[in-house]
């Protein structure tokens, strides 16, 4: 299968890809967050096509992108009232609410469970997609199962080449970082399954009587997944990954034993990290093996380049990456979420 990446620009662009949808076939599509795999989501063999081009498991459920908030009632049986706060107060925005599914919504979407994801993606692109196609469009992210989820075309044409017919360019992810996933289903309680640019921050002052907490089971093995991304390996790169946190100067300091040592072993490390730790490191690492986050700290920055890093060093004589972590506040929750699962858990505290 030939696989071509179009940017569109006119309505006959989004009827061709809508048409694709329509037939069953997969489209990558960009959103805010990064670029999704979309399907039919009302289509049960489209979606099943989804899997096996990611390679992913089927008990990982798959989220429903809807193009306004008009369109919640077509794929839930109800919208609780925090659920439906949360969604006035931040749709359209990187926000999927898991709510009770509509009967007509295919099994193979739920990953077998009775609720589903719904979100209403921030991105003019991915919102007249879904207009044109005229259904839900169900879609995770644009990468083989276990990669870092790709943030441009380029990077879903790495995976996806030959696996799809047609993907839409729409540049550059904003954020970056996949949406915040939430459950609203308990009375008065919302639980955050999956960190993102919605933070719980945000969440506490919106809802200031509600309890907002994050679901004790992210990384539990042995539980059926309640949302996307809460099992199985994800966002690694093709090196084993270590991630270093703690105050900028320890943590340089841990970078630079380390990276000497590791070189006296006969690896090759590469580095993420900000731009203030690669200055100092400068005179140890070469430049070509860096890979600059920007401004230590600055967490929109580094959530939006985040998987371009964890994907640079591909195909380079590179053995191992050592990264500079972050605090895990407001968005940084999200980012060392992702880099505890792209390291397998290798944080070490300095």
């Amino acid at each position: 299968m030939d696989t071509e990446i179009l940017r569109p620009t006119s309505d006959a662009d989004f009827e061709r890809a809508a048409a694709l949808l329509r037939s069953g076939a997969l489209v990558a599509f960009p959103t805010e967050t990064v670029y999704g795999l979309g399907a039919n989501g009302l289509d049960a063999a489209a979606c099943a096509r989804i899997y096996e081009a990611k390679g992913r498991p089927s008990d990982n459920p798959l989220i429903l992108h809807i193009a306004d908030l008009t369109m919640v009632y077509d794929v839930a049986a109800d919208v609780p009232p925090l659920a439906a706060h949360l969604l006035t107060a931040f749709a359209p925005g990187p926000l999927t609410v898991i709510l009770p599914k509509a009967p007509h919504i295919p099994d193979i979407v739920t990953g077998g469970l009775p609720t589903v994801g719904v979100r209403c993606p921030d991105h003019d692109t991915a919102r007249r997609l879904i207009r044109a196609t005229g259904v839900p469009i169900a879609a995770p992210s644009a990468n083989t199962s276990g990669r870092p989820s790709p943030t441009t075309a380029a990077m879903v044409y790495a995976d996806m080449a030959g696996r799809i017919p047609l993907i839409l360019d729409g540049g550059s992810c904003r954020l970056g970082v996949e949406s915040t996933i939430v459950d609203c289903t308990e009375e008065s309680v919302v639980t955050i399954l999956r960190p993102g640019a919605i933070t719980c921050e945000m969440m506490v002052v919106e809802l200031p009587h509600a309890d907002v907490r994050m679901d004790a089971a992210l990384t539990a093995e042995d539980e059926a997944p309640r949302a996307p991304g809460m099992k199985y390996t994800h966002y690694a790169p093709r090196v084993p990954l270590t991630v270093y946190v703690g105050a900028g100067a320890d943590v340089t300091a841990a970078l630079r034993e380390e990276f000497l040592w590791r070189t006296a072993a006969g690896e090759i490390p590469a580095l993420i990290a900000s731009n203030e730790t690669i200055t100092v490191l400068s005179d140890l690492v070469p430049a070509e093996r860096t890979y600059n986050c920007g401004a230590r700290g600055n967490h929109s920055a580094l959530a939006s380049c985040l998987y371009d890093a964890l994907r640079h060093f591909d195909g380079m004589p590179v053995t191992s990456l050592l990264a500079e972590g972050t605090v895990a506040v407001g968005l940084g929750t999200a980012i060392m979420n992702r880099l505890r699962k792209a390291s397998g858990g290798d944080i070490v505290s300095v």
